[in-house]
């Protein structure tokens, strides 16, 4: 089930919210780990086993632990510690890439062993991470245990950030599982910034993305470097507001049952950096590197060389979460080095260039980097980086190129200017922020947003959700 469905604007979130605020108030986590789990057995229910062994094991673990600790059995509580990780990791590793692995012994080995691809358990990648850090910071005691498990079940399943995030640290949800405001104002919030995310994914990502589908789906040899750069940039538009958009709707929907989830996305196109870039993009998963990662291997408080030996592990594992492929490891590095060379070359340079300079600069280095992230393999990526240079394509201009420039201009033109504060501040200006008088023409211009979403959405073929995959 998706955010972006009918059912779930009509049927499933209506009824959720409806037996969420009819219970009594001991009852709300309950309803929310049932409703959670509906949500994510709608598409695949064998894998709620998983999920529901994930939940108890780590429930487990953590009382384990800390009874060790209290009895001050270190070494015990330390052992119990790394075999939780190892179990988690494992549980990741064997669904998400023992496929990749086995692929990469096959094609060294004198003999084959046969295997069969596995599904991969939607939003794995995700709630792994959640159940990690609940862990970590038990162990490390950031964190009381928590003892009741439903609690701890609604924190691990709880639907509106399970398939995609934002990676929610126990840390900071731990004790609104026991105390979280309910009020029609931040419902209403709730509301606002769900339709601003539907709207982005709908309306936008949807849109975009066919037009990069098709420009993907040409030969290489038919592709020319404006075919290619406009397919770059309608990946770039599409991933940006299907994947906020996500990340929006799931804080709309913490909203709307009293939860305040972290903002995931913060304008990262209008970046001046790439590490600028990194702090605005899916900004808890950076926030969950830093803490587990970077910051436990001596983050920059090391030597030079341990600290590109730092960098380089904290990016190489980031690039292996969004996917078993060397093209991800590859992404990974890639942005590694990029930061390494602001870093320690590239600081004084940039912080003389006019501001727009730097901008583009940024924004071009986040092009490049998408074509290993969208391309099947790597030679598909070198080809496809050939053809943003004139290399393997069909020239510099074409008709084709001219095509998807005529037919998507104003939407890119549109994305462009909706990846930038531009257009919600002037919403802000002369719309929401007019006090009392705001109250209507705030509710008429969601209320029509809604419709148009609906409307779209009805006709629609073409709803995928990029991040399913990771």
């Amino acid at each position: 089930m998706i955010f972006s469905s009918i059912f779930f604007l009509f049927v499933f979130l209506p009824v959720t919210l409806l037996l969420y605020f009819l219970v009594p108030w001991k009852l709300k986590n309950l309803v929310l780990l049932l409703t959670s789990l509906v949500f994510y057995a709608w598409g695949e229910p064998v894998y709620v086993f998983l999920m529901l062994f994930s939940i108890l094991f780590n429930y487990l673990s953590g009382l384990e632990i800390v009874w060790y600790q209290e009895r001050q059995y270190n070494r015990r509580a330390q052992i119990s510690f790394w075999i939780t990780v190892a179990v988690n990791l494992g549980l990741l590793g064997f669904f998400k890439y023992y496929g990749f692995f086995l692929e990469n012994f096959n094609a060294v080995l004198p003999f084959e062993i046969p295997y069969v691809q596995l599904a991969l358990p939607v939003g794995i990648s995700f709630y792994t991470f959640q159940t990690l850090s609940y862990i970590i910071d038990v162990y490390k005691g950031n964190v009381p245990v928590q003892k009741n498990f439903v609690s701890f079940g609604a924190y691990v399943t709880m639907f509106p950030q399970l398939i995609a995030g934002p990676i929610v640290r126990y840390s900071d949800i731990d004790q609104q599982l026991s105390v979280r405001s309910l009020s029609m104002e931040k419902f209403g919030q709730g509301v606002a910034w769900f339709i601003q995310g539907l709207a982005k994914k709908v309306l936008l990502a949807n849109n975009i993305g066919s037009t990069f589908d098709a420009i993907a789906a040409l030969a290489p040899g038919d592709r020319s470097v404006l075919t290619a750069w406009i397919g770059c940039l309608a990946y770039a538009m599409q991933i940006y507001f299907d994947f906020s958009g996500y990340s929006d709707m799931a804080v709309g929907l913490g909203k709307m049952f009293g939860f305040e989830l972290v903002r995931n996305f913060n304008y990262p196109y209008i970046s001046k950096s790439i590490t600028e870039f990194w702090r605005r993009w899916h900004i808890s998963l950076g926030t969950w590197f830093r803490e587990y990662v970077y910051i436990p291997l001596g983050g920059n408080r090391v030597s030079v060389p341990r600290h590109i030996l730092n960098i380089l592990i904290v990016w190489f594992l980031t690039g292996f979460w969004h996917g078993a492929s060397w093209n991800f490891i590859v992404w990974g590095l890639y942005y590694g080095v990029l930061l390494l060379l602001e870093k320690y070359i590239l600081a004084p340079v940039l912080s003389r260039l006019p501001g727009p300079v730097t901008q583009l600069y940024a924004f071009f280095f986040v092009l490049l980097g998408w074509v290993p992230f969208f391309s099947p393999s790597l030679s598909s990526t070198m080809t496809f980086l050939g053809n943003l240079f004139g290399i393997g394509g069909s020239g510099l201009i074409d008709t084709t190129g001219l095509y998807y420039l005529s037919g998507n201009l104003l939407l890119l033109i549109i994305c462009l200017l909706s990846s930038t504060p531009l257009i919600w501040n002037l919403l802000k200006r002369f719309v929401l922020d007019r006090g009392r008088s705001a109250i209507l023409p705030s509710a008429v211009l969601y209320l029509v947003i809604l419709i148009l979403c609906t409307a779209s959405l009805v006709n629609a073929t073409y709803n995928p959700f990029l991040y399913f995959r990771f």
